[in-house]
Formats: structure tokens, C-alpha cells, sequence
């Protein structure tokens, strides 16, 4: 079997990484949820003309929030095919990594008020 190319190979992993975004954007109701905000905040972005700098941080927050919650997902995924069943040692691994998205969620939140409190008042 001949090896691929570099480019043949870096073209199916990008089509990997477009299906695992899809994937969680279809089946994962807390990325649903965090892909709604995203839209709304962007829609503000353009009523309220944020500056470049706004938004690029804002870009960031939500790439930030979304990155970390997909590998949260993975790692609730990962961690029930190790271990179907309640085990205390998963349970803190699962704890610990939907901490990471709450933390990156509370900054985005600041970042969002930050940007948009003294446009709306």
C-alpha cells in the first residue's frame, strides 16, 4: 500500500476534525447551548460595531469555551467506555474537567460584560 502524501494526510485529518465539530454540535446539548450564545453575542458584536480588538477577544472567549468543551466531552465520552459503571475515581476526573469548562465559561462571561455593559448603559 503506497504512503500518502503529506497533504493527502494533512486534507483527511482537517476532514476528521470538521466531523468531530459536527458530531458535537448535533448530539451535545451543553455545546448546542454554548453555539446559541455564541451566535447572540456575535449578533451583538455587529449592533453594538464593536471594535477589532473586541473582537478579537470575543472570538477568543468563544473559541476558548467551545474548544474546552468539546474536550470535556471527550473526556466524559473516554471515561465511560473505561469505566461503564459509578466508579468515585471517574466521577473526579469528569468533576475536574467540567470545572475547566466553568471557569473558561465565568472568564467569557466577564469578557462578554466587560465588552457589552457600557455599550448598553
Amino acid at each position: 500500500m503506497p504512503k500518502e502524501s503529506f497533504f493527502q494526510n494533512r486534507l483527511k485529518s482537517i476532514g476528521f476534525a470538521f466531523k468531530g465539530m459536527f458530531l458535537l454540535l448535533r448530539t451535545e446539548a451543553s455545546i448546542k447551548i454554548q453555539f446559541f450564545i455564541a451566535l447572540v453575542v456575535t449578533a451583538a458584536g455587529f449592533y453594538y460595531n464593536i471594535s477589532p480588538t473586541e473582537w478579537m477577544v470575543q472570538l477568543l472567549a468563544i473559541g476558548l469555551v467551545m474548544g474546552v468543551e468539546g474536550l470535556n466531552t471527550a473526556i466524559e465520552k473516554l471515561s465511560d467506555y473505561i469505566q461503564p459503571e459509578h466508579d468515585q475515581k471517574i466521577g473526579l476526573i469528569k468533576d475536574i474537567s467540567a470545572g475547566a469548562v466553568m471557569i473558561v465559561s465565568i472568564i467569557a462571561s466577564i469578557v462578554g460584560l466587560i465588552i457589552y455593559l457600557p455599550k448598553m448603559l
